[in-house]
């Protein structure tokens, strides 16, 4: 049923607009957002709210989506131009001392992206046997080409671009057309992070991790201080929907994943029943759902052909996947 779904749903993704009010991801303090319990990532929000502020971002993303079934199917999951190598610009936005976080734990973000989207994170050995048939090698790389550093009196910066724009106080991102561009400040409002899907502006393209959340060491804070949650909006990044479909029972638009009833929390244990239709058990080690850190490690190959689609020809990544 899934699977005959996706090409309905794959148009209508972008034109459904969500009920809930978009004042609802406050700037909260620091304090405030420490309290915060749960993965809570902005990246449906964020991209519901260009959606309504640019009508014509829904055209692009339906050609984006019919581009990326048609090709996930031609893929066969190779990489297009051999091994895709992405240059990654941290641009790091403090206030405090522990806000301008150290090149060490800026590394041990880059580490993390290329063992989880290589199949090397350790925990990869932990994918039950229901879903080793399925579990991918994405085979992206990313190097860290430049750091860039500006200190701000901003306390938080929510989920609104700001400081994606110098001119509020930002930073501009950097050759954001052969380049992936993070941003590491304060978010605010609970937020661990968001991401900027394919086809919007460049002027904003690229990926926010609140700096508690970003990397290994340093103020990488429990129980998100495995780097996942970058590996997380990255993937967003590369055109990844949430593995609920941000709806009960809704689609992430691959096929290879199960219907899940809504997100998950901490690390759930193993087998996770759906109460869908079919009552599979939940891919609750996803990387796109909303787990704890140490309770996701692996992609599908479905959502790999998705990523992939992105850097072929006429892909709306494809300026990364040239000499």
């Amino acid at each position: 049923m899934k699977k005959n779904l996706l090409s309905i749903l794959a148009l209508a993704l972008v034109l459904f607009s969500c009920s809930s009010d978009e004042n609802a991801i406050s700037n909260e303090t620091s304090s405030e957002a420490l309290r915060h319990n749960h993965r809570n990532c902005a990246s449906h929000e964020v991209h519901e709210r260009q959606l309504k502020e640019n009508p014509e971002l829904a055209i692009k993303m339906n050609a984006i989506e019919e581009f990326t079934q048609n090709r996930s199917r031609d893929l066969q999951y190779r990489l297009v131009n051999g091994k895709i190598v992405i240059p990654v610009v941290v641009n790091v936005l403090y206030r405090t001392a522990a806000e301008n976080i150290s090149l060490a734990q800026i590394q041990s973000q880059i580490d993390v992206l290329n063992r989880d989207f290589n199949a090397s994170n350790s925990d990869f050995a932990n994918i039950p046997s229901v879903f080793s048939g399925v579990a991918a090698n994405v085979g992206i790389t990313f190097e860290l080409d430049a750091v860039y550093r500006k200190s701000t009196k901003k306390t938080s910066w929510g989920t609104r671009d700001a400081m994606k724009k110098s001119s509020q106080g930002g930073l501009n991102p950097t050759s954001p057309s052969t380049k992936l561009n993070l941003w590491v400040c304060t978010v605010g409002g609970g937020i661990l992070g968001y991401a900027q899907f394919p086809g919007g502006s460049l002027a904003t393209d690229g990926v926010v991790v609140d700096s508690r959340y970003f990397g290994t060491v340093g103020t990488a804070t429990a129980p998100y201080n495995l780097g996942r949650t970058a590996t997380h909006e990255v993937g967003h990044w590369l055109n990844l929907r949430h593995i609920w479909g941000d709806a009960t029972c809704g689609s992430d638009l691959v096929s290879d994943t199960p219907t899940h009833n809504t997100a998950n929390y901490g690390i759930p244990s193993f087998p996770h029943y759906s109460t869908c239709t079919g009552n599979p058990i939940e891919m609750t080690m996803n990387f796109m759902d909303y787990t704890d850190d140490a309770g996701m490690y692996m992609f599908s190959n479905g959502q790999k052909a998705r990523m992939l689609a992105l850097f072929a020809a006429g892909g709306s990544r494809n300026s990364f996947a040239q000499p």
